[in-house]
C-alpha cells in the first residue's frame, strides 16, 4: 500500500487530503500542530489509515523525527531512510496588508514557514521519496503566478515555491521523482477566517490614514467575498489524489474557474490596465 506524509493536515486541504487518500488506501503520515486535531483526524478515516505525527515545519527537530517515522513504516534500520510515494507540501499562513505596514517579523514568519518549511520537510524526506520513485507535490496559489495587492507577503512566498517547484522538477528528473505545483483559486477553509481576524488588527497610523485608512474594511470584504465563493476544500483534495495518481503528474494544476480568469486577465491585458481592473475589484 502506498505511503503519504501530508503537512498542514489539522484544517482544509491538508485534512481533506488525507481523509480522501485514507479512504483510497494509502497509509498517510497527517503532520498536525497538536494531539487533539490527530485524533479528530485518524478518527474520521478508516481505522489505521491515518497515523498524525505532530510537525511543525520550522521546527528541525519534529521535521527529523518525521523522517524517522517514514523509515520505521517502510521498514528500514537506523540506516535505511524507508520509503515514502509521496509528500503533499501543504502546511502554510498568510499575511495582508499594504507592505508599508507588515512587521518584518510577520515577512520572516511568512517565508519561514511557506518556503523554508517546505524546503526543509523536503530535504528530509528526499532520500525516502527517491527510494520509492515518489512524488512532491507543493500546494501554492494563484497568488503564486499573480500577484494582488495587499497580499504581497503571501502572494511572494508562492511565488518562491513555483520557483522551487520548477527548480527541482528539474533536479530530482534523473532520481525518477516527480514534481507537481497545485494552484488552487478561493477554496472554502478557515484561512479566510483567520485572515480577517488579523485584518482586523491592522493599524493604520494617522499619518497614512489618507492612502491606507479605506484599506481595511475593503480587505474585510474581498475575504468574505473570496470565501463565499471559494470551492470545497475536498475538490483540491481530489485534483491532488489524481495527480499522485497519474502515470506522469503535470508540471501545474489550476484549480477554480476565479484561478484560471485571472490567469486570462493577467496574460491578455497590459499591466497598468491589469491594475485598474485589480483595483476596482478591490474596492481601492
Amino acid at each position: 500500500m502506498p505511503t503519504a506524509l501530508i503537512t498542514g493536515a489539522s484544517t482544509g486541504i491538508g485534512q481533506a487530503t488525507a481523509l480522501r487518500l485514507a479512504k483510497a488506501g494509502w497509509t498517510v503520515l497527517a503532520g498536525v500542530r497538536d494531539v487533539d486535531a490527530g485524533e479528530r483526524l485518524a478518527a474520521e478515516a478508516p481505522a489505521g489509515r491515518v497515523q498524525p505525527l505532530i510537525l511543525d515545519v520550522t521546527d528541525f527537530q519534529q521535521i527529523k523525527e518525521a523522517a524517522g517515522r517514514v523509515s520505521e513504516l517502510g521498514g528500514g534500520g537506523e540506516s535505511s531512510p524507508g520509503r515514502l510515494d509521496a509528500l503533499v507540501n501543504n502546511a502554510g499562513i498568510g499575511f495582508g496588508g499594504p507592505l508599508e505596514l507588515i512587521h518584518p517579523d510577520d515577512l520572516r514568519k511568512q517565508f519561514d514557514v511557506n518556503v523554508l518549511g517546505q524546503i526543509a520537510v523536503t530535504q528530509a524526506l528526499l532520500p525516502a521519496l527517491r527510494a520509492a520513485h515518489g512524488r512532491i507535490v507543493f500546494l501554492s496559489s494563484i497568488g503564486g503566478r499573480v500577484a494582488m495587492a495587499f497580499t504581497a507577503p503571501y502572494a511572494a512566498s508562492k511565488h518562491a515555491i513555483e520557483a522551487i517547484g520548477d527548480a527541482l522538477r528539474v533536479e530530482l528528473a534523473t532520481s525518477n521523482v516527480q514534481v507537481a505545483l497545485v494552484e488552487p483559486g478561493s477554496v472554502a477553509t478557515p484561512i479566510w477566517d483567520k485572515s480577517r481576524e488579523a485584518g482586523r488588527q491592522l493599524t493604520v497610523p494617522p499619518s497614512l490614514r489618507k492612502e491606507y485608512g479605506h484599506v481595511p474594511a475593503a480587505m474585510d470584504k474581498t475575504l468574505q467575498d473570496t470565501a463565499k465563493r471559494g470551492v470545497p476544500a475536498d475538490h483540491v483534495a481530489q485534483t491532488i489524489e489524481r495527480a499522485l495518481g497519474a502515470r506522469r503528474m503535470k508540471s501545474r494544476y489550476v484549480i477554480g474557474r476565479d484561478a484560471r480568469a485571472m490567469m486570462i486577465a493577467r496574460r491578455l491585458l497590459p499591466d497598468h490596465v491589469f491594475d485598474r481592473v485589480a483595483r476596482r475589484a478591490l474596492g481601492v
